[in-house]
């Protein structure tokens, strides 16, 4: 599993004032990817706003998604990085599908290094 990448990416959604960032190793129970990173953003502009982020910053770093969907909508974007998928939720959506909750065991949340606590 990449943990720099996966550090790297979470630290973005957080500097961007991302909500809810949850990073989940998945590589036991699926074989799309080893890791999903799951944040919200507090409206579709938000959602926009942290999936353009995190695509520069990585670009700068020469790392481009293999896919990406949903940033027309702002409703729920998934970037493909491989061994790490993105998805960046509206409330709404992320409230609904529940992916994080779907993924989660009682073992396999990553430590990203943030108190998310400290935020407002």
């Amino acid at each position: 599993m990449n943990n720099e990448l996966i550090t790297k990416i979470a630290g973005i959604l957080y500097e961007k004032k991302a909500k809810d960032i949850v990073a989940l190793d998945v590589h036991d129970l699926t074989v799309i990817t080893d890791c999903m990173i799951i944040a919200s953003g507090r409206s579709a502009l938000q959602v926009k706003s942290l999936s353009d982020e995190v695509e520069e910053k990585l670009t700068e770093d020469g790392i481009e998604p293999i896919r990406k969907e949903g940033q027309q909508e702002g409703r729920w974007v998934v970037l493909d990085y491989g061994n790490v998928l993105v998805h960046i939720f509206h409330p709404e959506e992320r409230e609904f599908y529940r992916l994080d909750k779907l993924w989660e065991n009682d073992q396999n949340r990553i430590a990203l290094g943030f108190d998310e606590d400290d935020e407002d």
